[in-house]
């Protein structure tokens, strides 16, 4: 049996007795044995260590008064012995006194009992000093379980963090040069004009794939709690005509129209955040508008705060599931919708987290028809 081991399922519990006084070892002996338990004796304090060491019982039921080496020298060597240090020690003694229950205490002791000792006491000390080890192995086991796991999940979050690392310096370059030879193509004016869609095209792709690329960062900095907004002045028209330049082919394709109905044109927030939020919103709102319709940003000042709305005139996002959708990777399904009603993975998980970090909301309701996303912004100060 290990330092640390109980008795195996089916096997009886060893008890061991130490005392000098025969009558007393036969009483617990016989006590103890019509319990089930095992019961080992020894007559003397170094008896009891020599048969603790060999025979690495689970309990050990110690007299305090022996000649020699009394009860509480032994108690505190058997702590020292391999498996002493969690064994459960039942002291006997016919000294009811607090400075024999402190000694006790101090020597290691688990329990205390006065003699003369009654059978049935005995054994519901003893049933209760195995119980707690019992309880103790487990607990122990359960640490170590959830230790092993700790240890895993921080392994895991390393791993997050260096393919993050991967992700971010070693396909972002690829993609920005990829976004920077399109452009240099575009300006050749002998280009064909379907070639110039096509490079066009080959642009807004590899700026959505760099959108995805930065999401996925950011959504990685938020768990982790690092996620923050940066607030500067925000010119709100400026903002949406370079969110619509990016889109406009893209929107063209699928024969949309891009459209704004800007009341408020200013608030403070991070830039780079807002502006990524709104091209994904504004993204996802022309990838599910009908050909011949509009896609239109909208803002208008609230009170503490801007409200900033992208609405279409596509399917609509059902009632039960507009919290869902912003969760990362989930696609919207059901009789009266298409699979594809939601963000391309991560887009919309982001914009959530990205109003978030402004210490605003977002969410989404009907455009009638149609969905419409709804950003609020709260004033710097206030919630």
């Amino acid at each position: 049996m290990s330092a640390s081991a109980v008795a195996e399922p089916g096997h009886p519990e060893t008890v061991l007795v130490v005392d000098d006084n025969d009558d007393n070892l036969a009483l617990a002996r016989h006590t103890l044995e019509d319990e089930g338990y095992k019961v080992v004796l020894a007559t003397s304090g170094q008896a009891g260590l020599d048969t603790f060491a060999a025979r690495r019982p689970d309990c050990v039921v110690l007299d305090i008064r022996m000649p020699g080496m009394d009860g509480f020298s032994v108690c505190e060597r058997i702590r020292k012995l391999p498996g002493g240090a969690d064994v459960p020690i039942l002291f006997l003694t016919a000294l009811r006194d607090v400075d024999t229950f402190d000694h006790a205490q101090r020597a290691g002791g688990d329990d205390f009992l006065t003699k003369p000792v009654r059978p049935a006491e005995l054994v519901v000390r003893v049933t209760t000093a195995l119980q707690l080890r019992r309880l103790r192995s487990e607990l122990h086991g359960h640490y170590e379980l959830l230790k092993r796991q700790r240890d895993d999940l921080m392994r895991l979050g390393l791993q997050k963090e260096r393919l993050m690392a991967f992700v971010v310096h070693d396909l972002k370059n690829p993609v920005n040069s990829m976004d920077l030879h399109a452009q240099l193509v575009l300006r050749d004016p002998a280009l064909p004009e379907d070639a110039r869609q096509s490079v066009a095209q080959i642009r807004t792709e590899a700026r959505q794939l760099n959108r995805m690329i930065l999401n996925l960062l950011d959504i990685s900095k938020a768990d982790e709690g690092r996620l923050t907004a940066e607030r500067s002045d925000v010119d709100l028209a400026g903002l949406h005509a370079e969110v619509a330049a990016e889109l406009e082919a893209n929107a063209r394709a699928r024969a949309v129209t891009l459209q704004a109905r800007l009341e408020a044109t200013s608030l403070r927030a991070d830039v780079d955040l807002l502006r990524r939020a709104l091209t994904n919103l504004v993204e996802n709102a022309v990838r599910h508008a009908p050909a011949g319709t509009s896609v239109t940003v909208s803002s208008a000042r609230v009170d503490g705060g801007t409200e900033i709305h992208v609405s279409d005139a596509g399917p609509g996002v059902a009632p039960d599931m507009r919290d869902t959708i912003f969760e990362p990777f989930v696609q919207l399904s059901g009789a009266d919708l298409p699979p594809t009603r939601a963000g391309r993975g991560l887009g919309l998980a982001f914009c959530k987290l990205a109003v978030e970090a402004h210490g605003g909301r977002l969410w989404v309701g009907d455009a009638s028809p149609g969905a419409r996303f709804s950003v609020r912004i709260p004033d710097e100060g206030a919630r």
